[in-house]
């Protein structure tokens, strides 16, 4: 009888003991098993459900998780995923909240690498006619590396050996870690925006996958790609590969092989200098001599000849052509002068100055200067300028008749 009077539990009750007792009861897990029904919400929230061949499980992964994956997850891929059971109270379901996750059978560093390499090859980032060709004299080489790693001071010295007028100019960055991709890819960005670099090196000193893992990210690689400024790349030791080096316009297997890609040395400089000064000089000896040559030729040919007597018939008819003109302008000089003394006698008559010689005058009534032709122009009081021959003389009217 006292079964019957025992309060049934609601279906919140019920369902919050079952997650109390799952919860408290299993620890943390590792599962392995296939993904399925993947969706990566807007949210940054990862959903999606492992499955074997017999039984699958609910999965959640929060965004303060998924954003640290290196890789990215997708139906069909094994895994394994390190998480907690817990019971989703609303639809009494219980999953598991992964923490950790990772692809079976291959490290999470491999595959992300792999992932991203394939993706960027798709988009072209690695195709050839993308590279830029490097400088062949370049004046200054902006670095992009650790100050205090052992690449910058072997760059620094090659180059510094090799070409001396070189100068250097190092971005500091971090080169693994935390932040690390970011402060390379802002450094490549800050040198494009200066615009006083001729070329850039990027790299660091070897390391494991993980160490060298920056120079993996897809936010280097990009800055690579959009850089105006051709780049080497110079990342690790020879065995190294990283993205960096696929989307270069030069791969470089160390940061001392990256300075020698970019400067040539100064002996071998000399060397050429000498080279290319002596195949000039013998190319100018080659053409005067050919040139004497067809001189010479040309000198004692029957060509030459005949143009001479032409040349010296043409020379006497230009004497006599020029005898004839100066006889015709003489006698037309002769005829300008007859006519110039007869128009200059006709201009003197009509002078004013003829008539000055007679004992006239011109008269003008101030203050406006106008020539008085009549005495009807004048009033009693007005101001006259009288010219004569020489000299002038300034009247008052007293009567007008």
């Amino acid at each position: 009888m006292s079964s019957y009077l025992r309060r049934p539990y609601t279906v919140s009750e019920i369902t919050r003991r079952i997650k109390g007792l799952l919860e408290t009861s299993l620890p943390t897990v590792w599962i392995q098993g296939e993904i399925s029904n993947f969706t990566w919400h807007s949210s940054g929230h990862l959903y999606f459900t492992l499955k074997d061949e017999y039984s699958q499980l609910r999965c959640v992964m929060w965004r303060e998780r998924s954003q640290r994956l290196f890789f990215t997850p997708q139906n069909g891929m094994k895994v394994l995923a390190q998480g907690d059971i817990t019971v989703y109270e609303r639809a009494g379901q219980y999953q598991l909240t992964v923490r950790q996750l990772q692809p079976a059978g291959i490290g999470e560093l491999e595959l992300a690498f792999e992932q991203l390499k394939e993706r960027l090859r798709a988009e072209g980032l690695f195709d050839e006619k993308h590279k830029r060709s490097l400088p062949e004299f370049p004046q200054t080489i902006g670095v992009v590396t650790s100050p205090t790693g052992a690449a910058i001071r072997d760059i620094a010295q090659i180059i510094g050996r090799r070409a001396p007028w070189v100068q250097v100019i190092l971005r500091p960055t971090l080169v693994q870690g935390e932040g690390a991709a970011a402060d390379i890819a802002q450094a490549i960005d800050e040198f494009n925006q200066y615009g006083k670099v001729d070329l850039l090196i990027v790299g660091r000193g070897g390391g494991s996958l993980e160490e060298l893992w920056a120079f993996n990210e897809e936010m280097v690689a990009r800055a690579i790609y959009r850089s105006r400024i051709p780049v080497i790349s110079a990342v690790g030791h020879e065995v190294d590969f990283t993205i960096a080096d696929f989307v270069a316009d030069r791969r470089a297997p160390t940061p001392s092989a990256a300075a020698e890609l970019a400067v040539r040395d100064r002996a071998e400089l000399q060397k050429l200098v000498r080279l290319l000064q002596q195949q000039a000089a013998d190319g100018v000896l080659r053409k005067i001599k050919d040139a004497q040559t067809k001189v010479h030729a040309l000198v004692s040919s029957y060509a030459i000849r005949r143009f001479e007597d032409s040349l010296e018939q043409q020379l006497q008819r230009v004497d006599e052509l020029s005898g004839a003109l100066i006889r015709g302008l003489d006698h037309i000089v002769v005829g300008k002068i007859g006519s110039f003394r007869e128009v200059a006698g006709k201009l003197d008559v009509l002078s004013p100055l003829s008539a000055f010689q007679r004992g006239f005058c011109i008269c003008q009534r101030l203050p406006e200067m106008t020539v008085v032709k009549e005495s009807t122009a004048l009033r009693v009081a007005d101001m006259v300028k009288l010219r004569f021959k020489t000299g002038s003389a300034f009247c008052e009217v007293e009567s007008v008749e």
